[in-house]
């Protein structure tokens, strides 16, 4: 692989160097170009790591628009460097409001791509309730979050789905380590740079016990936190148990909890009882993709003043004395804090490596596909993976002959049961 460029002047340098399976990507798609002729419209936090997805598959020949998931987390730098490339386009910059936030998907939307790689399902979605002459000419889409499948899994089930969508989110390569590193990492990490505060000792709450609440989990108990779950479903409930982890509902673990991080990705997790129960000083975070997860309305209203002591930190001054310290507005903590640089570019190279495929398997293998939520093919995932451990230097065993056969007998002859 040819080396990186160290451009001081270029924002994505330093991501490059921590992106290996993309920058392959480049080198090999770069001259034959398969994804001419087609215009890819891409949503995500933008910063580096997205950036060099952007950049990698505008090398392979893709026009490429993109707009921000979320109007916090944007970089003005990676945006500025980015729209200046012939074939890129931008629909977003650093401050925007929610208002122009949603505009700007609109705008791109209006510009009829012909695939959406999205998190969130915030194209998806958008495409289908205000654009349905532009939805019914799209080839396909691909989507990388847990609060994105859920939502597409909603409108498949509704029947209104016009094309068909890889859920990238749950193919192994990507939650395997995305979700559960990736979210685990930065999101404890983020926590304790802009709190300036240990976790070591707390009594850290995490509420849900998916991939991104597991990943949370452990690693907070790996820092020597004291590590609380809450869940709704028995069967997580049950396997936060095992792995160690206390369980509690969630009205008897406000009592109890100094950090508190939500990733369920639903919404009012933490709402008006519990913050009558916190104690005081409690810190609220949330790693769920919308700002939804802790109830902010209930949160104002129940305070009686707030204040900001420290950057990234709202202070709400409850009538009993109590203080209650929200992180990063109730957005995605390790995104839009003032210090959030996002998930580590390692585990980023894996998750937008799988959108790189799934967009080039549809749009340049092309698989008869009906509309509809599919699971990405196992021989692309396992693709990446070898890639990856191919950068790492990481060598593993290939099977025997009798070994292949073996997985593939019903009856075993040698076999002395």
């Amino acid at each position: 692989m040819s080396p990186v460029s160290h451009d001081a002047d270029d924002p994505l340098a330093w991501a490059r160097e921590y992106t290996p399976i993309l920058r392959s990507y480049q080198e090999e798609y770069g001259e034959t170009k398969p994804l001419s002729g087609y215009t890819v419209a891409f949503a995500s936090h933008l910063e580096t790591k997205s950036g060099v997805a952007i950049e990698t598959l505008r090398e392979a020949g893709a026009e490429v628009l993109f707009a921000p998931s979320e109007p916090q987390s944007t970089h003005g730098d990676v945006v500025d460097a980015l729209d200046a490339r012939e074939g890129i386009t931008a629909f977003a910059w650093e401050g925007m409001t929610d208002d122009e936030f949603d505009a700007a998907q609109h705008e791109l939307l209006e510009e009829e791509p012909d695939f959406i790689l999205d998190d969130g399902c915030e194209l998806i979605a958008k495409v289908h309730a205000e654009h349905p002459d532009v939805a019914a000419q799209v080839i396909g889409g691909g989507e990388q979050t847990t609060a994105g499948i859920t939502r597409l899994e909603a409108m498949e089930e509704e029947g209104i789905l016009q094309f068909p969508v890889y859920g990238v989110n749950d193919t192994p390569m990507k939650h395997f380590f995305d979700n559960v590193h990736g979210t685990g990492e930065s999101s404890l990490t983020n926590i304790a740079i802009t709190t300036n505060s240990i976790v070591s000792g707390k009594d850290v709450v995490v509420c849900g016990y998916g991939y991104c609440g597991r990943g949370i989990a452990r690693k907070a108990r790996g820092m020597g936190g004291q590590t609380i779950v809450t869940e709704v479903d028995p069967r997580k409930a049950l396997q936060a148990h095992m792995d160690g982890h206390r369980v509690m509902d969630m009205a008897e673990a406000s009592e109890v909890g100094d950090l508190f991080i939500s990733a369920t990705g639903n919404r009012e997790v933490m709402r008006e009882e519990h913050f009558e129960k916190m104690q005081d000083g409690a810190i609220l975070a949330n790693s769920g993709h919308f700002d939804v997860e802790i109830d902010l309305e209930a949160l104002e209203a129940a305070a009686e003043s707030t204040s900001t002591p420290k950057e990234g930190v709202t202070q709400y001054h409850m009538p009993d004395g109590r203080r209650l310290n929200l992180l990063a507005e109730g957005r995605l903590v390790n995104l839009t804090g003032p210090f959030s640089q996002g998930h580590p570019a390692e585990v980023m190279d894996t998750t937008f490596a799988m959108m790189f495929v799934a967009a080039y398997d549809m749009l340049v293998d092309g698989p008869d596909l009906e509309p509809g939520l599919y699971n990405i093919p196992d021989r692309l995932d396992r693709a990446v993976a070898e890639r990856k451990l191919e950068t790492l230097g990481v060598s593993i065993d290939d099977m025997t002959e009798s070994q292949q056969a073996y997985t593939e007998e019903w009856e075993h002859p040698d076999s002395s049961f």
